[in-house]
């Protein structure tokens, strides 16, 4: 919530799981600081076992959702295949060293019919094949994601490796579907002495190009499905919003004047030297 919204908070409920102790304490700890005391932070495993239920034993949905989970995490298939039951995993699974999807699906299942999903991921979601590659691609054709958002390298505590910002709806409007826009924020940042951070006008444009959905020249750009399928269904920025520095143009007459001119200072040069060596009685 940005600090101009801090009015709206009355009318909004917060929940959250985790896993760890030290975290879920941390979390509780924050929402008492920011007098948040009615949310429900509540400790336990979300893939085995998730905790916020409708009755029937439903996930209980909301308008939107937000994580950062652990990257590339490992998991044991058999242990949420055992939880199907909540109807999670429908676009497959992912390879068991990284549950990057299973986490964005997790997400999709716990969002809405008009909810939104905001996910900090490792950069290899955006690219990576086989089954992580189907998933994407059977995500992209439910024409689920509405935004990519590349980041800084250095921005988190446990690595410097650069992250992505996936930006889901499940309602997308009119002039949004079938659409994705891609936005460039890796330059955007002030150097820290221990890590990177975004400033308050880095957040600004990214939220920006976000709500205006219009491309900006070197910075993001909207993109159809077609030209996405063109790419078979890879994410990486970089494909879509060019990055790359143009080069000066190159004046050929100056540079053939130029060239001209070290010439007649090469003859001069060697005509002197010439001469050096006759004084000397080299004659050869």
């Amino acid at each position: 919530i940005r600090k101009e919204d801090q009015d709206r908070m009355e009318n909004i409920s917060l929940f959250g799981q985790e896993r760890n102790l030290n975290t879920w304490s941390i979390a509780k700890m924050n929402m008492f600081l920011h007098d948040l005391y009615d949310a429900q932070i509540k400790r336990g495993d979300t893939f085995t076992e998730p905790l916020f239920l409708e009755d029937g034993g439903k996930l209980q949905q909301f308008d939107r959702v937000i994580a950062n989970p652990m990257w590339n995490q490992s998991y044991a298939k058999s242990d949420i295949k055992e939880s199907q039951a909540y109807n999670r995993f429908n676009y497959g699974f992912p390879p068991k060293n990284s549950a990057d999807w299973a986490w964005v699906q997790h997400m999709l299942a716990s969002a809405n019919r008009d909810g939104k999903v905001g996910v900090v991921l490792d950069n290899g979601v955006l690219f990576r094949s086989r089954s992580e590659g189907k998933i994407r691609k059977k995500v992209l054709k439910e024409d689920l994601i509405e935004a990519v958002i590349a980041l800084p390298s250095n921005l988190f505590y446990n690595t410097s490796s650069p992250g992505c910002i996936l930006m889901l709806n499940k309602n997308k409007p009119a002039e949004r579907k079938n659409k994705v826009i891609f936005i460039y924020g890796e330059e955007d940042y002030e150097e820290g002495s221990n890590q990177n951070f975004l400033r308050e006008k880095d957040l600004d444009k990214i939220l920006d190009a976000y709500h205006n959905f219009e491309d900006i020249e070197k910075y993001c750009r909207v993109a159809d499905m077609e030209e996405i399928e063109r790419n078979d269904f890879n994410l990486n920025v970089p494909r879509y919003v060019d990055t790359t520095e143009e080069e000066e143009p190159v004046d050929v007459e100056e540079v053939l004047t130029e060239l001209d001119q070290l010439e007649k200072e090469r003859d001069e040069i060697e005509s002197e030297m010439m001469s050096y060596l006759k004084e000397l009685g080299y004659n050869g």
